[in-house]
């Protein structure tokens, strides 16, 4: 059976990362049993330094990307089976647009804002001994500050780093339009990456200007809560 490592439910979501979403999303379109193996503390995450990953069969992949594709190959699936070339290539570029530039907008505000960050990440370190924990949380503060620079999203004021998330989002909701899903009339391997993102903004938990562009969306609003019954209720 396949095993899935998660990071485990974290504030009112099924896990604060919307990649191990994505994963969770794609195993249950997949059909395929599977299991998951919560996250412990200790240093290894995953054999990319990060999670999810899969164990199947002894084979270990890890990236929610690479295991859409070894699932499709493995199990003889196509989660786009039903999108033509022209879809396929948009549910693509959508998926990507929320993973490689939403997705750190909502990194930077959920780890640079301080108040978040005291709710949010800093509570990831609680098990670390007293003594060293907020040594640890500043490695791993200024770890995110380094990765969010690195990628670009960090070096743009908060001002800009909101215009450019609020265009995301608008740009999400004028492509889902009155759809159920950004597959149609079902779900597609995108709707598992802008369903998990999706749910990431408008996560309650973190007071973001992302909760309230998504908020005012209604058919965002909607999709989030088909995202929620279809793979996570």
């Amino acid at each position: 059976m396949i095993t899935l490592h998660t990071f485990g439910p974290a504030f009112g979501q099924p896990d604060p990362s919307p990649f191990v979403m994505k994963a969770m999303a794609l195993l249950k379109l997949s059909g395929l049993p599977y299991t998951t193996d919560v996250f412990s503390g200790g240093l290894h995450l995953g054999p990319k330094g990060k999670r999810p990953y899969i164990v199947d069969d002894g084979l270990t992949v890890a990236d929610s990307t690479f295991i859409r594709f070894y699932l499709e190959q493995k199990y003889g699936l196509d989660f786009d089976a039903h999108l033509t070339p022209q879809q396929k290539a948009a549910t693509w570029a959508i998926e990507k647009m929320c993973e490689e530039h939403l997705y750190f907008a909502a990194i930077y505000f959920r780890w640079m804002v301080e108040e978040n960050f005291q709710k949010g990440p800093a509570t990831f370190f609680n098990k670390v001994p007293a003594l060293i924990r907020p040594f640890i949380r500043v490695v791993a503060r200024r770890k995110a500050a380094n990765n969010l620079h690195a990628q670009g999203m960090g070096r743009h004021t908060e001002v800009e780093i909101t215009q450019l998330a609020c265009h995301d989002i608008d740009a999400l909701a004028q492509m889902l339009g009155d759809a159920d899903w950004f597959g149609g009339a079902s779900p597609c391997a995108a709707d598992a990456s802008a369903g998990a993102i999706a749910l990431a903004c408008m996560c309650e938990h973190f007071d973001t200007p992302l909760l309230a562009k998504a908020k005012s969306h209604k058919n965002l609003v909607a999709y989030v809560e088909r995202v929620q019954s279809r793979f996570f209720a």
